[in-house]
């Protein structure tokens, strides 16, 4: 098909009486509306930029604390002293903190409005749909709540003349009442002591607790959220005093902290800060080592494994204490146990503050080989990532503590990391020559390295970068899972950070087309399903805003320039979404509302594409290209080929004394009737408009309509790859803003010196797309293969069931298990 070039005049359908907000009239959507009117208004706290205002403030809590281990108990006592500072504008008559622990206790808020879905613990959505799931998880965690009594037990409170301060407990919070107001800019000091009883992390989940080894009754102590800390009072919601539920984890105020730990005196303690007594609780050769590592750029052994076992193996009977300082951290943790093994490398960095970061390990011999050959190097790798990405790392340790079988934890200077090898089984009746003493799984090794490197990296984003955990889960855990994805695929290649081969971009569609899904800026505790929520959907946003909207340039100068404006200082999402626009130059609100406050997901097709040439306009050169173009369009008529076939002679072949003009000529024979009115447009164009057209004659360039839809309704970039007849490729990539006055479907209008064979969308998997079968023009035949079925029998055979030998049930008992008589029926 052809097209004469004509000058066309676009003309444009004003929109100005439209809402904003509510379209009424029509069906336009305005996807790129700005979102300023969704934003808090900027103030003199926070301003329009992103950046913070030159009246930003934030409170300040310093702490002493002393704490002591009564292993036998399973239990700690502690008390504190605090120094609050009002940084605020505003008198506070009364001062709130977290009592973390009360989550646990019976009555709780945490407990009560737990569903019997969230008391089945981890399990897929499908499964948490099935009606009536008892699980053994579930049955332990009950049994545990009935044996232990938990949540704090709060003692004296008082100011810092040891007077009594009135207190009241509100589930996880407690109000502590001032005698009188504290004015802006004043300090106050209160000390609470308190004591609780340590949680079996491994039945009740609770981020802290302990691990135990029966076999030899000895003990790992990972101590989290185990004192009254200072809620967080901000510019932005006052006191952030939500109860704990368990997912919207913590909103806290920076401080210095110095903590005196009493333990077994067999005990190693890893914590938040540096060791100040190491002359102490260390030996001299622990020590001389300690030295040795700190200029050592590979890992060296504090404590060996062959001297942990050793440990284990003869209990000391006394107790020593530790002594840590921590300077403008927002917590502190603590692990302790006499089964650790302990090493540590330094890493050097261009910093001015702390030139060299000590990073250490804390493991028991149950952990290894893997955790000696892959934690501490972890460790560093990320340091060296994330500095890239933001800032030198901030305070002068960092540490992975190995304290339960999957998963991880992150505080200041400490991390509680998971994933340990197995113990090898030689086949019965077969000998192994060599055989290691433990093996690991892929899924265990990448399952170790992954966790460490996003736990440290939360040391950076939330423990530095300060952002309220309890409101916007994915602002650390989003942020850091997109720079722990980073730093996964900078471990090695082909790194399996979700599946071999696979980015998180093919990973995150299934999620984003399904029902079970809110927008990512729903409250912590809301979200549904809040793996793909708070941490792989934002990692895929930021994926796709990093590599295909902005590029890698402007991206990390304006995640750079983010980082440093709120390090050690208390972000919002908006302060976030403004920084990165400020910095960059890029209008991103259009990527904000579809990625983070709505529930569309990718899904771009490829509808059509037609092709055409300039016409010249010449009934001579034209007619005739229409003649052959009609003959390729239409071919000759079934019946009449046969009929030459048969021989059939027609009538007029009998008869040619009946042929005219018209069977001289068909309709695509040019008159001068044509020639003249050819003329005539050619008079009638002005000299830029021949100029033109005498031009596009002579390039004979291939005119492109391309026909997009959005089906998914997420607006998106179009990476398209497009392949020339003649082989060669070419790669364009047309921007997001190409959707600004219809979101549902455009086309797309592309000039080519040579023709295409064909058009793909988004081949390299950049954006997101949920439906690849769509993508292509002319469509793809998608190849698999198929496997053949067979049915199989599932009869029971009970005689031969009962004649099976009776196996024994580990734990002692006589096999005789017996399921729960909960009448009516039976849950298993």
């Amino acid at each position: 098909m052809r097209i004469f070039a004509l000058l066309i005049t676009a003309l444009l359908a004003a929109n100005a009486a439209a809402d904003p907000i509510r379209q009424t009239k029509g069906d336009f959507y305005d996807a790129f509306r700005q979102l300023d009117t969704d934003l808090p208004t900027a103030n003199v706290y926070r301003t329009a930029s992103g950046a913070p205002g030159p009246q930003y403030w934030q409170q300040r809590a310093d702490h002493k604390i002393k704490v002591q281990l009564d292993e036998s108990r399973r239990r700690i006592s502690g008390s504190q002293t605090v120094t609050y500072t009002n940084n605020s504008p505003n008198p506070l008559r009364y001062i709130w903190l977290q009592l973390d622990q009360n989550r646990f206790a019976d009555g709780s808020l945490n407990r009560m409005s737990e569903t019997a879905a969230d008391a089945a613990g981890r399990m897929t959505w499908k499964e948490r749909e099935t009606p009536d799931v008892l699980t053994y998880a579930t049955l332990a965690a009950h049994q545990s709540y009935k044996d232990v009594e938990h949540g704090f037990e709060i003692g004296k409170v008082a100011d810092g003349r040891g007077r009594d301060l009135p207190y009241t407990v509100v589930d996880t919070m407690m109000r502590i009442d001032l005698p009188q107001a504290l004015k802006p800019g004043q300090r106050t000091e209160f000390s609470v002591a308190w004591s609780f009883n340590i949680i079996n992390e491994a039945r009740l989940g609770g981020r802290g607790g302990y691990e135990h080894w029966p076999e030899n009754d000895t003990y790992i102590y990972f101590l989290a959220q185990w004192f009254p800390r200072l809620a967080a009072y901000t510019d932005y919601a006052g006191w952030q005093h939500k109860a704990f539920l368990g997912s919207g984890e913590f909103t806290l105020e920076f401080g210095d902290y110095e903590v005196e730990i009493t333990v077994p005196s067999d005990h190693i303690v890893s914590a938040t800060g540096e060791l100040q007594n190491e002359a102490d609780v260390l030996t001299a050769t622990q020590r001389s080592r300690l030295r040795e590592a700190r200029k050592s750029d590979r890992p060296i052994f504090i404590v060996t494994p062959d001297e942990a076992l050793e440990n284990e193996r003869d209990k000391a009977s006394g107790t020593k204490t530790w002594v840590f300082k921590a300077e403008n951290v927002r917590d502190f943790a603590w692990a302790s146990s006499r089964k650790f093994i302990w090493d540590a490398m330094i890493h050097r960095q261009n910093d001015d503050r702390h030139p060299e970061v000590l990073a250490m390990s804390f493991y028991p011999v149950e952990a290894e080989p893997i955790w000696s050959k892959y934690s501490t190097h972890a460790v560093v790798h990320t340091m060296e990532v994330y500095t890239r990405f933001s800032f030198a790392y901030p305070y002068p340790t960092a540490q992975s503590v190995n304290t339960w079988k999957s998963g991880g934890m992150e505080y200041p200077m400490i991390t509680f990391n998971g994933y340990r090898p197995e113990p090898f089984e030689a086949v019965e009746g077969e000998t192994v020559a060599d055989a290691p003493d433990k093996t690991w799984s892929r899924r265990v090794k990448y399952g170790l390295i992954g966790v460490i490197i996003h736990e440290i990296g939360h040391i950076y984003f939330p423990m530095t970068v300060n952002s309220d955990e309890r409101q916007w889960t994915w602002m650390d855990e989003g942020i850091n899972s997109f720079l722990d994805y980073i730093a996964a695929l900078e471990w090695e290649e082909d790194y399996p950070a979700y599946r071999p081969h696979q980015s998180v971009l093919d990973i995150i569609t299934d999620y984003m087309v399904s029902e079970d899904q809110v927008p990512i800026m729903t409250n912590s505790d809301s979200v549904l399903q809040l793996g793909p929520n708070a941490y792989s959907k934002p990692t895929a946003a930021l994926i796709v805003l990093r590599e295909t909207v902005m590029g890698r340039q402007l991206f990390d100068f304006a995640f750079k320039e983010y980082s440093q404006r709120w390090k050690f200082k208390r972000p919002t999402p908006a302060d976030f979404f403004r920084t990165m626009e400020d910095a960059s130059g890029i209008d991103l609100d259009w990527f904000w509302r579809g990625w983070f406050y709505s529930t569309d997901h990718v899904d771009i097709a490829i509808n059509d594409v037609r092709e055409y040439r300039v016409s010249s306009g010449d009934p001579d050169i034209e007619f005739p290209q229409d003649r052959e173009d009609y003959a390729g369009k239409y071919p000759e008529t079934l019946s009449q080929a046969r009929n030459r076939q048969e021989g059939r002679e027609t009538y007029l072949d009998r008869h040619p004394e009946l042929a005219d003009f018209y069977n001289e000529h068909d309709k695509f024979t040019p008159s001068n009737a044509d020639r003249n009115a050819y003329q005539d447009l050619l008079d009638g164009l002005e000299d830029w408009e021949r100029t033109a057209l005498q031009r596009a004659i002579a390039d004979n360039e291939y005119i492109y309509f391309i026909d997009f839809e959005n089906i998914g309704g997420l607006v998106s970039p179009l990476p398209l790859l497009v392949t020339n007849a003649d082989g060669s490729e070419d790669f364009i990539t047309l921007p997001a803003e190409i959707w600004r006055r219809n979101y549902h479907s455009l086309t797309k209008l592309l000039i080519r010196e040579q023709p295409l064979a064909s058009i793909a969308l988004d081949p390299r998997h950049e954006t997101a797309d949920a439906d690849f079968s769509n993508n292509h023009y002319p469509r793809r035949l998608e190849k698999s293969r198929i496997e053949l079925y067979k049915s199989a029998d599932d009869t029971r055979n009970l005689m031969a069931d009962m004649l099976q030998t009776l196996r024994k049930a580990k734990g002692g008992n006589d096999g005789s298990a017996r399921k729960l008589p909960l009448a009516p029926k039976r849950v298993e």
